[in-house]
């Protein structure tokens, strides 16, 4: 991690931020460390989303998943464990197949889906293990790439603001449409290779919804555009009147 990072960032959110929760933050790495692996439910017993195992790492326990510990093939594919597809997932991302397979139909027919993922973004896990950790549990030698927020309207335009703070575009936010797991690690690590990393604002995905809380979404940043944002946040809008206003809100 860039030396000072850690400490710089938890002052300046604590002083512009009050109140809000501090983000987690993950990275690929072929040992886990003592972080502890997660386990899922025994092979037969229902679907489990990765996104609600979450909840314990923003509660202060961090997890280390790797491709065993993932009980969905969505959380696979997207965490960069596998490129399969779950059979027939144009029909379960659509129409479903009546009498056989339920349709979540987040997308009209199933040949919108094929084109879809036709040109999607391919990845491969860069490490045998993805640890996730809060913010203020990462030691200085571990190196996040991509740090991911939980947050209510306010903080979240907060973030965005800053993230757009340095940009010649109103571009630096991204907001696709996808898995709450893909918008949180996939699409974000597809962003930490571009020459020019946006953020991506994410968890519309309505079947991952109950696994966070109802008033937050995700903002997920990768670790080179973090650090020009915490760089920023002393001179940027953050000093202002108008941000004082939320800010005080924030404290309520």
């Amino acid at each position: 991690m860039q030396p000072g990072l850690k400490k710089k960032f938890t002052e300046r959110w604590r002083k512009y931020f009050p109140g809000a929760d501090l983000p987690i933050a993950f990275y690929y790495a072929d040992d886990a460390g003592r972080t502890p692996v997660h386990r899922i439910q025994a092979a037969g017993e229902g679907h489990h989303c990765f996104i609600d195992d979450l909840a314990a790492v923003r509660q202060g326990n961090p997890l280390a998943f790797d491709a065993k510990s993932l009980g969905c093939f969505g959380g696979k594919r997207y965490l960069g464990f596998t490129r399969d597809l779950m059979p027939d997932f144009e029909y379960f991302l659509s129409c479903g197949i009546p009498g056989r397979l339920d349709g979540e139909r987040y997308k009209k027919t199933p040949e919108l889906v094929k084109r879809l993922f036709n040109s999607a973004p391919v990845f491969t896990a860069p490490g045998k293990y993805v640890v996730f950790k809060r913010w203020d549990l990462l030691a200085d030698e571990e190196e996040p790439q991509v740090v991911i927020f939980f947050s209510s309207p306010d903080v979240l335009s907060g973030l965005f603001t800053l993230a757009n703070y340095d940009e010649p575009t109103n571009e630096a936010v991204y907001c696709p449409m996808g898995a709450g797991c893909a918008t949180i690690v996939q699409i974000p690590m597809a962003e930490l290779g571009s020459g020019r990393p946006r953020a991506v604002l994410g968890m519309f995905d309505v079947s991952a919804r109950p696994g966070v809380p109802a008033d937050r979404l995700t903002f997920s940043v990768p670790i080179r555009k973090f650090e020009r944002m915490v760089a920023d946040m002393d001179e940027s809008f953050l000093i202002t009147g108008s941000w004082e206003r939320i800010r005080e809100r924030l404290t309520q």
